[in-house]
């Protein structure tokens, strides 16, 4: 299944993030693509405050690699995973990636592209389009059915 959310400008991220958490279901890991500057640090901000996180909790994880926060709500465990910097899968797979996969918490990862090979077959992929001449973002969730 593929929806489509239009966010017009930075104001609507919250209503954006609303839009996403209703589309989620059980699936627990979701990919974000989308070219440096695409805002997929910012709308994960934006979807971890919808969650319950504090919103001064949340950044990116560029040089730690992963996250962790919990939602204030929820108790839910989410992982924000930024693979910017890995050379290589086996990082990864050093850092436990596959665990975080498998243990049933929200996983949320940028620059997913790193380490494709790694994901469960029932990721969620979340694609960030920019209209450079607009500002405007286009996202585009694929559920797999």
């Amino acid at each position: 299944m593929k929806k489509i959310i239009n966010i017009p400008n930075v104001d609507a991220l919250d209503e954006a993030a609303q839009q996403f958490l209703a589309l989620m279901g059980d699936e627990t890991v979701y990919a974000f693509y989308g070219e440096m500057g695409a805002g997929k640090t910012t709308f994960i901000n934006a979807l971890c405050r919808a969650l319950g996180v504090e919103s001064d909790v949340t950044n990116s994880p560029s040089f730690a690699i992963i996250n962790e926060y919990r939602s204030d709500t929820t108790a839910e465990l989410i992982y924000h995973f930024d693979c910017y910097r890995l050379e290589s899968e086996a990082e990864a797979i050093d850092l436990g990636a596959e665990d975080y996969f498998d243990c049933g918490a929200l996983c949320l990862i940028e620059w997913p592209e790193r380490i494709e090979n790694l994901l469960p077959d029932d990721t969620v992929v979340v694609r960030i389009d920019v209209n450079h001449d607009t500002g405007e973002r286009t996202m585009t969730v694929t559920i797999p059915e």
